[in-house]
């Protein structure tokens, strides 16, 4: 297998080329080029647009907005996983998304994918239209995630945190960085491929400020190629995100467009395809532009 090059603290790091795609449950999601992932947050408490589409109305405006501005899937959640996050409960976050979930299926024209780590919240949101589950767990919070997944059909993004949001943070420190969340991801392919999910129905995501510190997220960054040895497509969620404040001294979440577009092209070159971002049409074109000459 050939495989691509990407400079990291000055020594080439070989990128193995990924797959050429993604299934959902019933679609399949072309990698010839990056991928926009936007996100719907029906939650009152997110970092950056907590409270802005709680209402039916307002959030599906907003998923048809994102649909115009060329988003490839739409990922929806009803739970805040921004550190220190309190959970909530099963039958609140199926109230928040589930609404939204059966009046977007079927009229946008793009998958939907369900940003939840509770199986009875994923099988729900799969019998209403949903194409993908995307886990932060990676399915380790709930022991019957993985079976859902397989049962259902869907489309898998499996990320690695440390902890549950609302303690993520408390110790961000590893020894090997690198190494633990390729150890950590590849335990949570394990576990999908045990319980019958398709491997080509499987996504990777490193967890770009799941608990690590501003140190941390730079090093997945400036290291991502190196994630491509796990044989599965890459999904990067940079947006917005604190590490990138305390970078630009930016405290507002929504001021911090310029950055999140350099992790984007920084994204793809280091092999990421799919990106999960909240300012669709910049982010697309900042991703087809790094596309274009990383090609």
């Amino acid at each position: 297998m050939s495989e691509d090059s990407s400079s990291a603290n000055g020594l080439q790091v070989a990128r193995t080329p990924g797959p050429g795609y993604l299934k959902g449950r019933t679609c399949r999601l072309e990698l010839d080029r990056p991928r926009i992932m936007g996100i719907l947050n029906i939650t009152p408490d997110s970092f950056s647009d907590g409270g802005v589409y709680q209402l039916l109305d307002h959030a599906v405006a907003r998923a048809r907005q994102m649909a115009d501005e060329g988003a490839d899937l739409i990922d929806v959640g009803g739970e805040s996983t921004r550190p220190g996050a309190s959970p909530v409960s099963v039958q609140e976050e199926l109230d928040r998304v589930l609404p939204v979930l059966e009046a977007l299926t079927g009229e946008i024209g793009i998958p939907l994918s369900i940003d939840t780590n509770k199986s009875e919240v994923a099988r729900a949101a799969v019998a209403s239209g949903a194409e993908f589950v995307n886990d932060i767990s990676g399915l380790r919070f709930d022991p019957g995630m993985a079976a859902a997944v397989a049962e259902s059909g869907v489309g898998l993004f499996a990320m690695h945190t440390r902890g549950r949001p609302d303690r993520m943070q408390a110790n961000t420190g590893y020894d090997d960085l690198l190494g633990e969340v390729l150890d950590s991801l590849r335990k949570s392919l394990q576990i999908a491929l045990c319980a019958g999910v398709a491997e080509d129905k499987i996504a990777i995501d490193p967890g770009i400020g799941f608990g690590k510190d501003l140190v941390g997220n730079l090093e997945l960054l400036r290291r991502l190629a190196e994630l491509t040895c796990l044989g599965r497509p890459i999904l990067l969620g940079t947006s917005r995100k604190s590490f990138i404040g305390r970078i630009l001294g930016q405290d507002e979440p929504r001021q911090r467009l310029a950055g999140s577009l350099a992790t984007v092209a920084l994204g793809v070159a280091g092999g990421a395809n799919i990106f999960r971002v909240h300012d669709v049409a910049s982010s697309r074109e900042a991703a087809l532009t790094a596309w274009a000459v990383c090609r």
